[in-house]
């Protein structure tokens, strides 16, 4: 068992802000890869991004570096370009792996950077597949998402509080490198992986089914809190404590109907309706008759009650819960997962770091890690990598090229 992570002998430089590039280099690092941030001085546009800590520092940048080291180099001038240039195609097996959310120009134009290593591996992370510029709000606004998303009677867009298409994307740029690195061992050949944030939400709409469905003539509406085409939806408890019970599969289907006792109900259910509510598909056209019945068992029980009853019957189900809640009380959401750890952030306090969520069978989990203070590696990685000694380091901090932590 090692300890270091599956990816240990990886080093992979990343220049990014935001979401999905970050969390590529995220999902890497926690995997046991040496990722390097390269960061302007002073930080760059996610740096103070919210949330805050009460000392001013961003939540939302630590939580995306974990594990991460940064080099903090003047962008501005040509010799901080230089040495950005030399880190990424720095030589080494593992090495000439490039991750980036910028413009491929400049000093990150990957036929610059090819010249100076043959198999360097850059994957670029657009905004669309034209190179424009798009971040997950203008994207989920465009694949029509906010209009199948809050109540039936709501003719308005709701937005979404989570960014899942950068989150689906931030995993693909992991996947692309990784797919990329593999080609080169195989073949000793690198390449320009490009990645738009709108393809990956086009892509995942076509996988869905929703843009079949639009050109089928039946485009999706809105359904409230109810499960498309099947059974689930939020039910108040006596006490008003809500949940919410799915029905999906048969056998989630049959633990439901079984925790309730309402067999004959639904039943008659089916018969009046004319629907055979074992196939997933009528149970949605029922819901409506489904979710009196089985919302009226529920709102004749409190939480407890309904939580035992759906608990013995192997019901899916959830307690809704705030964020607070989930922190404070739930113990998946504490050191009792093995997915948490504690640790001391800097300018955040002690706080629960997760893991990677990957276990591998032949390698020890890597201890949650923290965010790096900017320019915490600076000299250490350009020793190291760049061999820059200390007085040559020294005469560079002294020109304002580069600087140690802030």
């Amino acid at each position: 068992m090692l300890a270091q992570g599956i990816l240990s002998d990886l080093r992979i430089v990343e220049a990014s802000n935001f979401v999905a590039a970050p969390l590529g280099g995220l999902t890497l690092a926690q995997m046991g890869a040496d990722v390097i941030r390269i960061d302007p001085l002073g930080g760059g546009l996610d740096f103070s991004r919210w949330p805050m800590s009460n000392d001013d520092v961003s939540l939302f940048w630590c939580g995306l570096n974990k594990s991460k080291r940064s080099v903090a180099l003047n962008l501005g001038d040509p010799e901080g370009r230089e040495l950005a240039m030399s880190l990424i195609s720095a030589p080494g097996e593992g090495a000439g792996l490039f991750v980036t959310n910028f413009p491929p120009r400049g000093w990150l134009d990957y036929d610059k950077l090819k010249k100076r290593r043959a198999d360097l591996i850059q994957v670029t992370l657009q905004g669309d597949h034209k190179g424009g510029s798009a971040v997950d709000y203008t994207v989920n606004a465009r694949v029509g998402i906010p209009y199948v998303t809050g109540p039936v009677s709501d003719d308005a867009p709701v937005n979404h509080v989570l960014p899942a298409w950068d989150v689906a994307t931030g995993h693909l740029v992991a996947t692309g490198l990784l797919a990329a690195e593999r080609h080169r061992s195989r073949t000793g050949q690198g390449q320009h992986v490009k990645l738009a944030l709108e393809d990956v939400a086009l892509s995942v709409m076509g996988h869905l089914g929703f843009i079949a469905e639009a050109q089928l003539g039946c485009a999706r509406g809105r359904y409230g809190n109810d499960l498309f085409g099947a059974f689930g939806r939020d039910f108040a408890c006596a006490d008003g404590r809500r949940v919410i019970a799915i029905g999906l599969t048969l056998k989630q289907w049959n633990s439901l109907v079984e925790a309730t006792g309402l067999a004959q109900t639904i039943e008659a259910i089916g018969v009046q309706l004319g629907l055979d509510l074992a196939k997933e598909g009528d149970r949605f056209p029922a819901r409506r008759e489904l979710c009196a019945a089985i919302g009226g068992w529920i709102a004749a029980r409190s939480f407890a009650d309904v939580a035992a009853s759906f608990d013995r019957a192997g019901v899916c189900w959830a307690p809704y819960q705030t964020i607070d809640e989930l922190v404070h009380t739930d113990p998946a959401c504490s050191v009792e997962n093995p997915l948490f750890d504690t640790v001391d952030q800097s300018g955040v306090g002690r706080v629960l770091s997760p893991r990677s969520a990957l276990r591998f069978d032949a390698f020890d989990a890597r201890a949650a890690g923290t965010a790096p203070a900017l320019g915490e590696h600076t000299e250490a990685v350009l020793g190291e990598v760049l061999g820059i000694d200390g007085a040559a380091y020294g005469r560079l901090h002294d020109r304002g090229i580069v600087h140690g932590p802030w």
